[in-house]
This record gives structure tokens, sequence and C-alpha cells, in this order.
């Protein structure tokens, strides 16, 4: 073998070694929402929701993440709510709509009010009840989806 040959293999011998111990990539998301103004030729209007009612699957709390879905996207902070043990929740949803929401969709997890840090176990979709750009969702008319384990 001659020289350059040897120092070629050398030189990928140390790269091949990094490939299988490099970590996945991760993956980066960027939300087409943002230009839906644009695609559907409709106006985005804010709407506010409350959220309410006693459900079995409260537990010692519930935590909703909302989840981002045609006609809606999720305004900045107003993305998660907690509801207490009672059925009352002081947060309020904010999101941006092109169309009136009829369903609303959430990752959930049972946590106390301030665990963020808490991995979600599945989804919640919920019907809406609205008065104009104020709207209300009742747990006990959610239906619970599929936990993330069952997802392929």
């Amino acid at each position: 073998m001659n020289m350059k040959k040897i120092l070629c293999l050398l030189t990928l011998l140390p790269i091949s070694a990094m490939a299988d111990t490099a970590p996945a990539p991760r993956v980066s998301i960027f939300s087409t929402s943002t230009d839906w103004e644009a695609v559907t030729g409709l106006t985005l209007n804010e709407y506010r929701g409350k959220i309410s009612g006693r459900s079995d699957l409260i537990g010692r709390g519930l935590v909703l993440y909302y989840l981002d879905g045609f006609p809606c996207y999720g305004l900045g902070d107003g993305v998660r709510a907690w509801v207490a043990p009672n059925g009352t929740s002081d947060n309020e949803i904010r999101i941006a709509c092109v169309a009136e929401p009829k369903t609303i969709s959430f990752a959930w997890v049972n946590a106390s009010r301030d665990a963020d840090d808490r991995t979600t176990t599945g989804i919640l979709t919920c019907s809406v009840k609205s008065n104009g750009r104020d709207f209300a969702i009742d747990l006990t008319k959610c239906t619970r989806g599929p936990d993330w384990d069952d997802y392929e």
C-alpha cells in the first residue's frame, strides 16, 4: 500500500469512530402557522378561553399544553393551563385563529401546579363553546386520545 492510501485511511478512522458515538441529530421545528393569513387569505384573530369542569383525569392537578392545529396556533404564555383538583383554573388559553375553533387538543399530564418539567402523557381533545372571541372548555366534554406510548 502506498503512503497516500495509508494516510487517507488513518484520517478516516477517527471520523468513523466519532460517527458511532455521535448523538442523533436534533430535529428543528419551524411552524408554518405564522403565515396562515397569507396561505388562506383569512385574517387571524385572537381567541381567549377558560378551562373548567370536574374530571377523573384531573387527579392532584392537570397540566394542559395547547397543541397547534389548523385553524389555530398558540400565543406565547397562553398555551399552558393548570386545572386544580376542584376543576377550576385561573389560567387563560390564548390562541390566534383564521376561523373560530370548534375543538382544541392538548398534551396533558397529572401534576401539581408548578410541574413544568414533567413529560406529558398523551392527547386530550375538547369541544369549544364560543361566545364571540371568548370560549370555554368543559373538561367533562373532552375525549382522552391515545397515550404517547401508543404512537409508533
